[in-house]
């Protein structure tokens, strides 16, 4: 199954939407509109509504009405991955239909988080939701967020089920590297495997054989040059933009969730592509200025190594 937009198989930087958001609390839309323009611009090959889209906040409505605004504003520039995980069979199942009558060109899901299943029950789940439409699905293992990782057999399973054209994969569990290596022997090299640490893993992921990356489109300019360092294998310039990328994304990671949020949602608004940096309430964490002040002379030694 190709996208729509492109008629090419999942690919690429493919950089996960931050939601910009009102004083009042709802989506800015002119802003939502700037950060997708900005991401074409910039050298994405799509974009994604997933985790640090706020998604499991913006409750059911605001959720289906990000993603209808997500997919009128890419107008077919490049691929529109949505993720649909939610916390019933039936409900990830209702979301992956509305993002393909949408024309999604593929849709993602993790497992529920408030429910740690076995393998058997993590197959079924993953099973309706690629059954259900007749777009591409990604597997998202975001074993940092659902507390356990998926088994290797769940993968193989689904692979062998719907091929590799149908699945495509996101490992998170820790090791990461070796565990995608796993995870491309097992499947003789037909698994089609994207990273999503943020771009801290990316030098090592790539060398592993990755088909593409999810990183968060703050850090997009510095994710993009990174990737065609890589591509060309220019290694002098590779270590020089991973480097700085890979201390800001160790910054927000200390946080979890609220950590990436805090500081994407800061170089948002930094870059003047959000009015402003305000989350979906309650969090637990924010901004702390020394952070603050080491994320912007890491930010300066990025941009140095783009130009």
């Amino acid at each position: 199954m190709t996208s729509p937009a492109t008629s090419e198989p999942l690919h690429g930087v493919l950089p996960v939407l931050h939601t910009p958001l009102t004083d009042q609390g709802g989506v800015d839309h002119e802003s939502l509109q700037r950060e997708i323009d900005w991401a074409f611009e910039t050298g994405a090959d799509g974009v994604v509504v997933a985790m640090v889209s706020e998604i499991l906040r913006l409750g059911d409505r605001g959720r289906r009405e990000l993603v209808e605004q997500v997919c009128q504003a890419v107008g077919g520039r490049g691929f529109t991955v949505i993720s649909v995980g939610a916390e019933s069979t039936a409900g990830a199942v209702d979301f992956a239909r509305h993002a393909e009558n949408l024309g999604a060109s593929a849709v993602m899901a993790i497992p529920p988080v408030a429910t740690t299943l076995g393998a058997t029950a993590t197959g079924e789940y993953f099973t309706a939701i690629a059954s259900s439409v007749s777009i591409p699905l990604v597997v998202q293992d975001a074993s940092g967020y659902v507390g356990a990782a998926i088994d290797l057999g769940v993968y193989l399973e689904l692979l062998n089920r719907f091929g590799n054209q149908r699945i495509f994969f996101k490992p998170e569990a820790s090791p990461l590297g070796p565990n995608l290596s796993k995870l491309r022997d097992a499947t003789d090299g037909q698994a089609k495997i994207f990273e999503g640490s943020g771009g801290i893993n990316l030098v090592d992921c790539h060398r592993r054989g990755i088909v593409g990356t999810m990183p968060g489109t703050d850090l997009l300019d510095g994710i993009v040059a990174l990737w065609d360092a890589l591509q060309s294998g220019d290694e002098r310039r590779t270590y020089a933009l991973s480097l700085p990328i890979g201390a800001i994304v160790a910054l927000q990671i200390q946080a979890g969730l609220d950590g990436f949020l805090a500081i994407e949602k800061y170089l948002m608004r930094k870059r003047g592509l959000f009015r402003n940096a305000h989350q979906i309430q309650p969090v637990a964490w924010t901004l702390d200025e020394e952070t603050r002040s080491e994320v912007d002379r890491l930010f300066a030694l990025m941009q140095a190594a783009i130009e």
